[in-house]
C-alpha cells in the first residue's frame, strides 16, 4: 500500500512531476486521487522553479489559485546554508479533482498572512523542553538540563525521551502563553481553566505519543532526553527541527530526529537516523497504555495503530502510522509497573525511520467518537500511500 520512498521535507510526501517545457514555468496541477477531499501542504523543491527563478526574484513568487487569490506561501532553508531549499502553500482539494495555480512575479503583492500558524522552539524557562505546536495540537520533548534535575530529584522534572502531548481546544498558538503563565503558577497548563486546554498527559518513562526504543526480551531499551536542538523552521505552514541524543541501548545508537508538523494536521513526521555500534535487531515505535485503560487497535496490513482512552472527562486519540512494509509485528504490551504499558510496533532495522504520530481530543471538535479518530487514521494512512500528484508546466 505504502510506496517505499518519503520525501524528507514534507509531512505529507507528493510525487512531483517536472515537464519538460520549463521556458513558460508558471502552471502547478496538483491530483486529488482519493475518494475524499484533502487539506495539504505541499513542497515544491527549488530546482523544480529553476526556470520561474532564472528569470525572475525568488522574493517576488507568488502563488495564485483558480479564483485569482493570492496564497499564503512559506520558503524553508533545510540545511542552513542561507539557501532556500523548498517553497511550501497549501492546497485544499476536493475527491478525484485536480487543481490548477499560477506562479507569477509581483513584488507589489504582499504574501497574505494566515490566520494560524505553526510554530516551535526550545524552552529554557522550563528546564529545557522542546515545544512545537500547529492550529490543532501541541506536542513537547524534554532535554538535559530537564534529564540532570530529575537525576538529583529535583520535583517536576522529567527524565524521559517520550513524546508529550498537550490538549489544545483553540487554532490559536499556547505555547509562549502556557509557559509564561508557568513562571508565576508551575500549574498554570495543568489545569483547563480558560477554554484553551490542558496538559493532563502523563508521559513518565513511557513512549507517550510516538517515542521509539529498541524491543529485548521482552523489555524496551530507550535513550534518555535530547542533548541537543536545533529549529530550522517555524513558519505559517510548517516547523521543523531536530533533536540529537547521546549513544543508548547495548547497540550504541547514536540518534538524530528530525521532526516537522503542517499546519491542519494532526500528525507530526518523525525522521530518526541512526549510526550504531552493534546491529540492532529493530525500531519500535510506541504510545502508552498508561494504566492499562482504554482501547488499542493494531493494524499491520495498512500500518495504522491507535489508543483511545478516556482522560479526565473526555476522549483522546493518540496514533502512529507507518509504512507496512517495514512492520515486524505489533504488540498492545501491558505491565504492572508504571510506564511500562505501551502499544508497541516493531519494525525492520534500518539507518532511517519514518513514521507520522499524532492524536485528537474530543473537546477540541475534531472527533466525537472512536470511529472518527479511526477514520482521521485511516484518511492519513492513504494520503502517505498515494500522495498528490503535482504537474509543474
Amino acid at each position: 500500500m505504502f510506496r517505499s520512498k518519503f520525501l524528507i521535507s514534507g509531512c505529507i510526501c507528493a510525487i512531483v512531476c517536472t515537464s519538460s517545457f520549463l521556458k513558460a514555468q508558471n502552471s502547478i496541477q496538483i491530483k486529488n486521487t482519493l475518494n475524499f477531499s484533502r487539506n495539504e501542504v505541499v513542497s515544491i523543491s527549488v530546482d523544480q522553479l529553476k526556470s520561474f527563478l532564472n528569470k525572475n526574484k525568488e522574493s517576488d513568487l507568488r502563488i495564485k489559485d483558480s479564483n485569482n487569490k493570492y496564497l499564503p506561501i512559506q520558503w524553508i532553508d533545510y540545511d542552513g546554508d542561507g539557501k532556500n531549499d523548498e517553497l511550501l502553500f497549501q492546497a485544499n482539494i476536493n475527491a478525484k479533482k485536480t487543481n490548477s495555480y499560477t506562479i507569477v512575479a509581483d513584488e507589489k503583492t504582499l504574501i497574505p498572512e494566515t490566520k494560524v500558524s505553526t510554530y516551535s522552539r526550545l524552552v529554557p524557562e522550563r528546564a529545557d523542553d522542546y515545544t512545537w505546536e500547529n492550529d490543532k495540537i501541541a506536542f513537547r520533548v524534554y532535554g538535559p538540563k530537564g534529564q540532570q534535575e530529575a537525576l538529583q530529584g529535583v520535583k517536576g522534572s522529567t527524565l524521559s525521551s517520550g513524546v508529550d502531548i498537550w490538549l489544545k481546544r483553540t487554532d490559536q498558538p499556547i505555547i509562549n502563553k502556557w509557559y509564561k503563565g508557568y513562571l508565576t503558577d508551575p500549574m498554570y497548563y495543568h489545569k483547563d481553566t480558560r477554554g484553551e486546554g490542558y496538559d493532563p498527559y502523563q508521559v513518565g518513562d513511557s513512549r507517550g505519543t510516538g517515542g521509539i526504543g529498541i524491543w529485548v526480551n521482552e523489555k524496551l531499551q530507550v535513550s534518555q532526553n535530547f542533548v541537543s536542538s536545533k529549529t530550522i523552521a517555524e513558519g505559517p505552514l510548517r516547523t521543523v527541527f531536530e533533536l540529537t541524543y547521546n549513544p543508548w541501548s547495548e547497540f550504541g545508537v547514536k540518534e538524530t530526529k528530525r521532526i516537522s508538523l503542517d499546519l491542519g494536521s494532526n500528525f507530526s513526521k518523525f525522521e530518526s537516523n541512526f549510526q550504531v555500534e552493534k546491529q540492532v535487531p529493530n525500531y519500535t515505535i510506541g504510545i502508552t497504555l498508561h494504566k492499562n485503560e482504554g482501547e488499542a487497535k493494531l493494524n499491520d496490513k495498512n500500518g495504522y495503530y491507535f489508543h483511545w482512552e478516556k482522560i479526565d472527562d473526555a476522549f483522546v486519540g493518540e496514533g502512529v502510522v507507518v509504512d507496512p512494509k517495514i512492520v515486524e509485528k505489533s504488540v498492545a504490551f501491558k505491565s504492572e509497573t508504571p510506564d511500562q504499558s505501551n502499544l508497541l510496533v516493531v519494525t525492520k532495522p534500518q539507518n532511517k525511520l519514518t513514521y507520522y504520530a499524532g492524536f485528537a481530543w474530543q473537546k477540541s471538535g475534531q472527533i466525537q467518537t472512536q470511529k472518527d479518530w479511526e477514520t482521521l487514521l485511516q484518511k492519513q494512512s492513504q494520503m502517505i500511500a498515494n500522495p498528490l500528484i503535482i504537474q509543474i508546466k
